[in-house]
């Protein structure tokens, strides 16, 4: 996983912007302005930057464009703007941003632009034993890097819940019930690696909903969270 900057003057922005990306397993550093921004990314070295335009003290373009006359864009960086047009976006790329998201941001979006610019960027590792040059270079885009150092920790927990298991139907409706219910659900927390975002909208719940539902039928969170046995 990744560590990313957030930089918005909108406290609110940062911190649904934080939650959405540290549920998915990323390390958040926050800043409310440029002179924050700078120091998080002189003490953090983020791996990716998300960017806004409109700060009160110096704008996200003129931060943009000091990093990258100072030789400090080593990182992707991804702008974001509530009044972006086309003019803004292209300046925004011109000077170095790798995308551009337009507020309000949709997660898919989000999830989206976050995840191919961290691609775009990764590094290649060797080859894995067994595996040759030549058959490295003829799979799939979805087998090489980044995705092979994934693999162990996105296929392992669903291989430990089956997609068809048996219930006990000689019992209460409602007992019967819940136990279909957390049985669904740990199977999903399983399957996308505890991310309560991406099980909300396989299943179609609201975050909250979702997450009281899971307290009240007992699911094990911790036992979900990545880094935390996933």
């Amino acid at each position: 996983m990744a560590t990313i900057l957030v930089v918005d003057d909108e406290l609110g922005i940062r911190a649904l912007l934080s939650e959405i990306l540290s549920d998915e397993g990323h390390t958040i550093e926050m800043a409310e302005n440029a002179a924050q921004a700078r120091a998080v990314r002189e003490r953090m070295r983020p791996d990716l930057v998300l960017l806004d335009i409109w700060m009160p003290d110096v704008d996200g373009i003129t931060l943009l464009k000091e990093w990258g006359g100072a030789g400090l864009l080593t990182m992707p960086v991804i702008m974001m703007s509530g009044h972006g047009t086309i003019d803004t976006a292209v300046e925004a790329t011109k000077f170095g941003a790798i995308a551009f998201l337009e507020k309000p941001i949709t997660l898919q979006k989000l999830l989206r632009a976050v995840e191919q610019s961290l691609v775009k960027v990764a590094p290649r590792p060797a080859p894995p034993v067994g595996v040759s040059t030549y058959m490295r270079s003829e799979m799939p885009a979805q087998y090489t890097a980044p995705n092979l150092g994934l693999l162990p920790q996105m296929v392992q927990p669903a291989m430990g819940l089956a997609s068809e298991q048996s219930f006990e139907l000689d019992r209460p409706l409602r007992e019967a019930r819940d136990a279909f219910e957390k049985s669904y659900f740990e199977f999903h927390l399983s399957k996308e690696n505890g991310s309560m975002t991406r099980v909300a909208e396989k299943t179609g719940l609201e975050r909250t909903h979702l997450y009281r539902k899971l307290k009240q039928l007992g699911v094990d969170l911790s036992r979900n969270k990545r880094g935390g046995g996933i």
